[in-house]
C-alpha cells in the first residue's frame, strides 16, 4: 500500500522510494509510520501479515542487517518457539526458514529502498534520522 503525505512530499535521497515493512497493529510501526508522516517522506507499507517476505528477500535482508539482528528474540512469537526450535536457529538458512514461515518473529519494522538494502531495522529516532542523511 502506498502511503503519500497530505502535502508536497519529499523523498529519500535522489527520489528512491522507502519500503516499511511489518505489522499494522504493532506500536512500534505505528511510531515508525507517524515519524515518517510527520516529515512528509511519501512511502510504501508492506504488510507481513498480507504479504509474506519472500525467500530471496529474507536472505538479501540477512545478509545486509545480520539474522541476529533481524529474529526478534523479545517477542511473543519467539517465547512460542519450543527451546528446541530456538536452539536451532543458529545461522542466516535456519533464520530465513522461520521468518518466512512465522514472520511475526521479524523485528519491526524494515525499512528499505528502492534497491532492497536495508537502511534500518526497528524504530527509534536517530535511527531514522540517518534515513535523510
Amino acid at each position: 500500500m502506498m502511503h503519500r503525505p497530505k502535502t508536497g512530499a519529499f523523498l529519500y535521497h535522489n527520489y528512491m522510494m522507502l519500503h516499511l515493512y511489518g505489522i499494522p497493529n504493532c506500536d512500534t510501526v505505528k511510531k515508525a509510520r507517524t515519524w515518517l508522516d510527520n516529515r512528509e517522506l511519501t512511502y510504501s507499507f508492506h504488510n507481513f501479515k498480507m504479504e509474506k517476505p519472500t525467500k530471496s528477500m529474507l536472505k538479501q535482508w540477512c545478509r545486509q542487517a545480520g539474522w541476529q539482528k533481524l529474529v526478534n528474540k523479545q517477542s511473543s512469537t519467539w517465547r512460542a518457539l519450543s527451546a528446541e526450535q530456538q536452539a536451532a536457529i543458529t545461522d542466516a538458512n535456519a533464520a530465513v526458514a522461520v521468518m518466512q514461515q512465522q514472520p511475526s518473529i521479524i523485528k519491526r519494522p524494515v525499512v528499505t529502498d528502492d534497491g532492497g538494502n536495508v537502511l534500518t531495522v526497528g524504530f527509534q529516532d536517530a535511527g531514522f534520522a540517518d534515513l535523510l542523511r
